[in-house]
């Protein structure tokens, strides 16, 4: 079925995790999700899974958040795709990026994992990286705290007041995708702001 798409949120799970910044891609999901006023339901591939419409009539979403952790984020992926018929190049990872800035959301398919673990993860067990990435700024530590403590660690007080914005932005974009393929998301997207 090619009007399917598979978009997963990476984060990692339970209390401790949900509000920091490796958890963006998870919170993203979940804003698609309430969008549509549906609840999450447990997956026999080791996720929470809503299987949906991105509007009446378009094409069909499956969103995912896996029950693992971040580094592990490859397993649940491909048990996904496969369960649902999804070939790689309609897989929408939405995911915490910190060569990205704060507040900036950037598309693209392909290419290294730039460190991400998850996205590593997800890259070896599909058995390619050419998948489409929705990536969620939360930019670089400041000074030399560790880039494992700051992916960690949970928004500061003037990002909290942005990332409302940010999340409604990313959930934007990974729509934006679903409905007119990513060269033409990525030039909505990617344009300057007014």
């Amino acid at each position: 079925m090619t009007d399917r798409w598979l978009v997963i949120g990476l984060g990692n799970p339970g209390p401790r995790y949900e509000r920091t910044r490796h958890n963006i891609g998870q919170m993203v999901v979940d804003e698609v999700v309430a969008r549509r006023g549906e609840s999450w339901k447990q997956h026999k591939a080791g996720a929470r899974v809503v299987e949906t419409w991105l509007r009446p009539g378009g094409p069909k979403l499956v969103l995912a958040k896996s029950n693992g952790y971040m580094n592990t984020s490859g397993g649940p992926a491909a048990a996904l795709a496969k369960f649902f018929t999804v070939p790689p190049d309609r897989l929408i990872v939405v995911h915490d990026e910190l060569d990205v800035p704060f507040d900036v959301v950037k598309l693209k398919s392909g290419g290294g994992h730039g460190g991400h673990n998850g996205i590593r993860d997800i890259a070896k067990a599909l058995g390619t990286p050419d998948f489409v990435r929705v990536r969620v700024g939360i930019g670089r530590p400041p000074g030399r705290q560790d880039p494992a403590d700051w992916v960690l660690g949970e928004f500061a007080g003037v990002e909290r007041k942005n990332l409302p914005i940010l999340i409604s932005d990313a959930a934007d974009a990974t729509e934006l995708v679903a409905e007119s393929g990513l060269v033409a998301a990525q030039q909505k997207v990617h344009a300057p702001k007014a």
